[in-house]
Formats: C-alpha cells, structure tokens, sequence
C-alpha cells in the first residue's frame, strides 16, 4: 500500500511539474540549476587536475549530492504522499525547460522572418554554445532546430524518465550530470581529460531518453506538418552518423519530419567540428522553426503520459510478480512436504 501510494504521489507530482513548467517556465531569478551550477564551478575549482581521476571524483561528488539530498527526502515522506508529490512536482518544473525551448524557438523565427539576423545571433546563446557572428539566416535557422531537436530530449524527454523511473532522486541525478555535461563535457584544452567521466555520464543516462525522443519525433511528425514516413526512413538511416551516441537519434528524426538536411561545420568559439549531414532536402528557414517548436512540444506531452503511467504500471507489475513468485513458493513448498503441520509430522 506504501509502495503504491508512492508511485501515485511520483506520477502525480511529475504531471504537476509538467504543467508548471508549461504555464511559467524557468523562474527568471534564483534558479536551482543555476545555483547548482555555481556550486559545481566552486568545487571544480577545488578538485580540478587535467586528468580524468580528479574528473571522475568530481563528477561523483557534484551529481551524488543532489541524489543523496532526494533520496533522503523521498525516504522522508515515504508515508506523506501529498508532501511527496509536491517535492516531486517542484523538482520536475526546476529541472524542465520545454516551456523555454519553444520560446527561444518560436523568438528566433520570429526575428528571422522580419530580417533581423542581429537579434537572432543574439539570442542563439540561450540556445546553444555556437559562435553566431558569422552565421547567416540558414545556418541560424539551422542551429535552432538541431538544439531544439537535442533539447527535447535533454530538457524535457530525458528528466521525465529519470523521473519516472527513479522519483526525485532520478531527477535531481539527470539535472546535475547533465548541467555538468555542459560545464566541463565538451572538447577543449580545459576540460579534455577532466570532462571526460562528465561527459560519459550523461551520454549513458541519455541512451533510453534519446532513442525514445526519435521515435517520438517520428510518430508526431504530422503534428509539425511532416511526413511520418519520411521520418522514419531518415531516422532509420542517418541517426548513427552523428558523432554524439544520442544526438543524432533526435536530431535526425526532427530533419525527417521537418523534410530538411541537418548537419555541417558548427564554429564554436575558439574551435570548431564538421558534423555529417542529417536528412534530405533544403536547409532549414524561419518557417521551419515554430513546426519543429510544436513538434518538440507534442512529444514533450507524450513524453509526459508515459513517465506518470510508467510508476503505477511498474508498482503494480512488480507486486504481480512477487505475489506470483510467493505462489508458486509455496505450492513447490507444499508438494515437496516442506513446512506447515504435515510436513513436521512427517519428519
């Protein structure tokens, strides 16, 4: 009944979350993450050598916390459902960011059709880490809907799972590893070694997310006006091209149904990465944007109906099986003359 009432209180809390998240988004002061992130800078300055033992160390300390911290309350309201769900509900809309992603996406089609290239590079920060001084209409449009397409998954597909799966712990534990992904995981001088384990976490906690994102993307094409069979063929082929293990199941399923080609040389500052083409098709323009933003927000809801079905089917599954399990124990118990009146008679 405790096991159960939990469940409820995590898929509860986790719609919650979701619909705050939809009707305020990020709060734009005093933001968890971003707090979380100024602890982590503090302790990487603490920890940090150029290697991947001190990374590793690093790495464990900065998402165990966050894990402990809700583990420990998850055990404490394991009897206070109600306060279980709130925690959940709070936890899910810190660590969501669907409602801001659709925002940034929908902001720069906005300024691209009306011509303003300079707002657009100006906001393409908020989207990703490129360097937009050279960028041009296509390859902004472009660069939004990859971190839309990426996005999906890392901000709102992947901490419904976790989530969903784990409760408050999990996450609390996505958020943390994947904020320092961004911190320390990319390819530099810096952070070639240190980043590594970073790096390799996320990957590994977004092996799940980002195959379901594809496969999402591609059910929900139509949503944006795409092609579901389109989708599915470019999915089926390009999605292992992409250097990351995950990005390229998002990112080519979103070219599907958008009917674009993704992919190309991507200058960040400082350096930069030629990246193979995704899809088929023109590059993508400002129209295409508001389509991938309601495609992402499409499979956010979707998203959502698995992660609240996801603790109260598995509750139930498990507790079918252990009464299944103690069934057939004490059948095999009973024929062998193990236990019970007749069986010590017997002896």
């Amino acid at each position: 009944m405790v096991r159960h009432a939990g469940a409820v209180a995590n898929a509860a809390g986790l719609v919650a979350g979701y619909a705050l998240d939809a009707l305020i988004g990020d709060p734009r002061r005093g933001h968890p993450v971003a707090g979380f992130g100024r602890a982590a800078a503090a302790l990487e300055r603490r920890l940090y050598r150029p290697d991947r033992l001190a990374g590793g160390a690093f790495t464990a300390l900065a998402v165990g916390g966050p894990v402990l911290l809700g583990a420990a309350a998850a055990f404490a309201t394991r009897r206070r459902p109600v306060t279980r769900a709130a925690l959940v509900a709070a936890g899910t809309w810190a660590v969501l960011g669907g409602r801001s992603l659709r925002h940034e996406a929908q902001a720069m089609g906005r300024a691209l059709r009306h011509g303003d290239v300079p707002a657009a590079r100006h906001r393409l920060g908020n989207l990703c880490g490129r360097d937009p001084s050279a960028l041009d209409e296509p390859e902004l449009a472009r660069a939004t809907v990859e971190s839309v397409a990426e996005n999906t998954s890392d901000a709102v597909v992947a901490p419904l799972v976790w989530g969903a799966v784990a409760g408050l712990p999990g996450l609390l534990g996505y958020r943390a590893a994947n904020t320092l992904d961004a911190m320390v995981g990319h390819r530099s001088a810096r952070y070639a070694r240190f980043g590594t384990p970073a790096a390799r976490l996320d990957d590994l906690l977004n092996l799940v997310p980002a195959r379901l994102t594809g496969l999402l993307t591609v059910a929900l094409a139509p949503v944006g006006r795409g092609d579901r069979e389109q989708a599915w063929r470019v999915w089926r082929r390009d999605r292992a091209d992409h250097p990351s293990p995950n990005a390229g199941q998002c990112e080519s399923a979103m070219a599907g149904a958008l009917g674009v080609r993704l992919g190309g040389r991507n200058v960040y500052f400082g350096r930069s990465e030629v990246r193979p083409f995704l899809g088929d098709g023109p590059r993508p323009e400002a129209r295409h944007l508001s389509r991938a933003a309601r495609i992402s927000g499409a499979v956010g809801l979707a998203a959502l109906g698995l992660a609240a079905v996801y603790p109260l089917t598995a509750g139930r599954l498990t507790a079918a099986v252990t009464r299944r399990a103690t069934r057939l124990g004490r059948d095999r118990s009973a024929a062998l003359g193990w236990g019970g009146a007749g069986a010590v008679g017997g002896r």
